[in-house]
């Protein structure tokens, strides 16, 4: 981080499930450790069924999220078709790992196309490539390895997905200073995305030493 530049010290999340796909995020962004915003919005849409969740430089994460989201506008006008999750997906490592000695980029993309259907791919800094049934990042993530892997299942409902999400994005911004604020999460399906907000005050409960 270069001095006063605005860090997402944050907790990311996407998660597949049967008929679609979950992306989450906390709410707080920092500068230091001074809280810069508590009610970002970390997830951004590039197109109309795929989001990316963000996490590193604001500045960074924000212009490459306005890159994709340009060229995929593109892909759909000149080939008549939206585009496939993957292509997203390539187009934002092709973007973090060719300028990976400039960028602090960690990035989640998700979303669910008529090829392919939900699927999940993380960018991790240095730009490299992993399709997953669910991924975590930012800060915040490396508290909830445990809990995400003991609790993920295949083929989960929506509802399920939803708790899942929930309560893994909560236990991060619990133990980790550089995440907290509200959850907000995105439910993506073939009929259109549903946000979903998570007050302060509404956030699921677990032991607090």
């Amino acid at each position: 981080m270069k001095p006063g530049e605005v860090d997402l010290g944050t907790t990311i999340m996407a998660v597949q499930f049967k008929d679609g796909v979950i992306v989450g995020a906390d709410s707080r962004t920092t500068t230091g450790s001074y809280i810069a915003n508590r009610v970002t919005d970390k997830l951004t849409s590039v197109h109309d069924r795929i989001f990316c969740c963000r996490s590193g430089s604001a500045a960074d994460t924000q212009a490459i999220a306005d890159i994709v989201h340009y060229y995929l506008q593109m892909f759909t006008v000149e080939q008549g078709k939206p585009p496939q999750v993957h292509t997203a997906a390539s187009l934002f490592q092709e973007l973090v790992y060719s300028n990976k000695d400039k960028l602090s980029a960690g990035i989640i993309v998700a979303g669910i196309d008529k090829v392919d259907g939900p699927s999940v791919w993380s960018i991790p800094l240095g730009g490299s490539l992993h399709k997953q049934p669910f991924a975590i990042g930012g800060s915040g993530s490396t508290y909830i390895y445990g809990y995400c892997d003991a609790a993920f299942k295949n083929g989960m409902s929506k509802e399920e997905a939803i708790a899942f999400t929930k309560n893994a994005v909560s236990l991060a911004m619990s133990r980790d200073g550089s995440s907290g604020g509200v959850i907000r999460l995105a439910v993506i399906t073939n009929d259109g995305v549903e946000r979903i907000f998570v007050p302060g005050d509404q956030l699921p409960e677990f032991w607090q030493g």
